[in-house]
């Protein structure tokens, strides 16, 4: 028997289970950030429709085969990405000061931006090589490298998407039409468009060395001075116009200075298209839009500031290029009733409070949102994953763009003619 037993040890153990393989710093990293994410991020997955248990099974399994610490970068950046949350960043620690991201060629521009106009994707702006090859404003885009526009940029949002974080769809629609279209020296696109009086035009874009055109409307009114961030003047109907290109913290008295020159127009078109945020005093903002001895008061209660207060007519500009804190300053206007908003989209709905998570491993941490901010926003739904919405989307007209004219500006002008004053609670002078 006891022999027996012996001859049987060795056969019994073949069949033994095997010893569990440990866990790399890299997999615990990953398993730590997928629950904390789900944790800290949670309350903004249904409104994403973000699917966490396949972002679960995708990482969890990709974890294990990450070697170094550059890897491990690479694998938290496209998790990140899943969170459809554009603060999204993963932070270096003292001990990953010094790694990089894998070298990739440096992207430069060819003069093109692009916009969405009903069904058609058309030339927002034109200049450098573009203008060069013939491109113009207006021209519909039809093909590229032989493939129809739409899918050719479906599968480029849907790349840019797997590293870049975007809070909503519009927001990486507005940024691979914009920076998205940026490539590596030498790339050549060959591109298909129609023009205005459907006539075929064929061209292959060469990207040289580009200089990045000026975000914001498609073509600025003539005539403006330009002050910090703020772009200002009169349009012909007299009308201001005044373009805020940031939200930094001394936005209230950059204001003050276009209010000086321009405060006397009986309305004004306030452009925060591309506005690419910051931090700043809302209601010391707000209250250069409240006359003089005035309040605005809603949800929040708005005292007139500063030494040049405006109470004419306003209509704000937006679309998905304007982030942040650019959304909170334009979106005041329109949830606190003292203008009518315009605008190609939603804004980019990326604005939140945001936490640093720390992994275990001392690597790296995780920057992200937790919560969204101006909750009364969108009827208490906030900004985050939706943006500030419209009261009125605008598209561009090709004749417009093919004129020089931004048909947005030309819009607002209108209604400033005619103030859609039922929408807007605020009475203005």
């Amino acid at each position: 028997m006891y022999r027996l037993m012996l001859l049987s040890l060795p056969l019994a153990l073949a069949f033994a289970a095997p010893t569990a393989r440990a866990q790399s710093p890299y997999e615990r990293d990953v398993a730590f950030a997928l629950d904390e994410l789900e944790k800290q991020c949670g309350s903004f997955f249904a409104t994403k429709s973000i699917d966490w248990k396949a972002v679960r099974k995708e990482f969890g399994a990709s974890a294990k085969s990450i070697k170094t610490d550059r890897e491990h970068l690479v694998l938290l950046t496209r998790l990140l990405a899943r969170l459809e949350d554009g603060h999204a960043t993963v932070t270096a620690t003292e001990k990953t000061k010094d790694v990089k991201w894998p070298d990739e060629p440096e992207p430069t521009g060819a003069g093109i931006f692009w916009c969405r106009s009903g069904k058609k994707i058309l030339l927002k702006s034109v200049w450098n090589e573009a203008a060069e090859l013939g491109l113009q404003p207006g021209m519909q885009v039809v093909k590229v490298d032989g493939k129809p526009v739409d899918k050719w940029l479906d599968a480029r949002i849907a790349a840019f998407r797997d590293r870049y974080s975007f809070s909503t769809d519009h927001q990486a629609f507005f940024w691979t039409c914009h920076r998205g279209l940026a490539f590596p020296k030498g790339t050549r696109l060959e591109l298909e468009l129609e023009k205005l009086d459907g006539k075929k035009k064929k061209c292959t874009l060469t990207y040289v060395q580009g200089k990045p055109g000026r975000w914001g409307p498609a073509v600025f009114p003539p005539n403006l001075e330009t002050k910090g961030d703020i772009t200002f003047g009169l349009l012909k109907s007299g009308n201001a116009y005044v373009h805020v290109r940031r939200s930094p913290d001394d936005l209230p008295a950059q204001i003050d200075v276009a209010l000086a020159a321009v405060g006397a127009a009986p309305g004004m078109v306030l452009d925060f298209r591309a506005n690419s945020g910051g931090g700043f005093d809302h209601e010391d903002f707000m209250g250069r839009f409240v006359p003089a001895g005035e309040k605005l008061v809603g949800d929040v209660t708005y005292e007139s500031r500063g030494p040049h207060p405006y109470g004419g007519k306003l209509v704000v500009l937006v679309d998905g290029t304007v982030l942040s804190a650019g959304e909170t300053a334009s979106g005041v206007f329109k949830e606190d009733g003292r203008a009518y908003m315009l605008g190609e989209s939603p804004t980019a709905g990326m604005s939140s409070q945001k936490t640093t998570i720390e992994l275990p491993s001392g690597l790296f941490g995780l920057y992200v949102s937790v919560r969204s901010n101006k909750h009364r926003f969108n009827g208490g739904r906030g900004i985050e994953g939706i943006g500030v919405i419209p009261h009125e989307l605008v598209a561009f007209e090709a004749k417009d763009l093919a004129a020089g004219v931004d048909t947005l500006i030309r819009r607002a002008d209108e209604l400033l003619a005619k103030f859609p004053a039922d929408k807007v609670p605020f009475k203005t002078r």
